[in-house]
C-alpha cells in the first residue's frame, strides 16, 4: 500500500511539473500548438505507422528537451547569486541549444514526411 502511495505521489509531482511549465513557459505552449497542427496534418495525410513513429518521437523529444531546459533555467536562477554570471549564461545557452537541435530534428523529419505526402 505504501508503494502505491509513493507511485501516486511521483505521478502527482510529475503532472505538477507539466502544469507549472505549461503555465510559465511560452515556448512549451508554442511547441504543443505546433504539435497539434502536425498531428492534424498527419491524420489528413494518412501517415504510415513508421511516419507516425517518427512524428510522435520528434514531438516528445522537443517537449522533453523544453522541460529540461526550463528545469535548468529555474535551477541556475536559484543557485546563481550574480546578476551576470558567465557560467550561468553558458549553462542556460547549452540547455537552449538542446531544444534548438531537437526542434531542428523535428523540422527535418516533418519536411521529409511532408515532401512525401504533398
Amino acid at each position: 500500500m505504501r508503494n502505491i502511495k509513493n507511485i501516486l505521489k511521483s505521478f502527482y509531482y510529475a503532472f505538477r511539473g507539466i502544469f507549472y511549465s505549461f503555465k510559465v513557459e511560452r515556448n512549451i505552449k508554442i511547441h504543443v500548438f505546433i504539435s497539434l497542427i502536425v498531428i492534424l496534418l498527419g491524420i489528413k495525410w494518412h501517415l504510415s505507422f513508421l511516419e507516425w513513429c517518427f512524428i510522435i518521437f520528434s514531438i516528445f523529444l522537443v517537449i522533453i528537451t523544453e522541460f529540461i531546459n526550463t528545469a535548468v533555467e529555474v535551477l541556475v536562477d536559484f543557485v546563481t547569486k550574480e546578476k551576470r554570471s558567465v557560467k550561468a549564461m553558458i549553462v542556460k545557452d547549452i540547455a537552449a541549444a538542446a531544444v534548438l537541435l531537437s526542434s531542428l530534428n523535428a523540422i527535418i523529419i516533418g519536411i521529409i514526411i511532408a515532401y512525401r505526402n504533398i
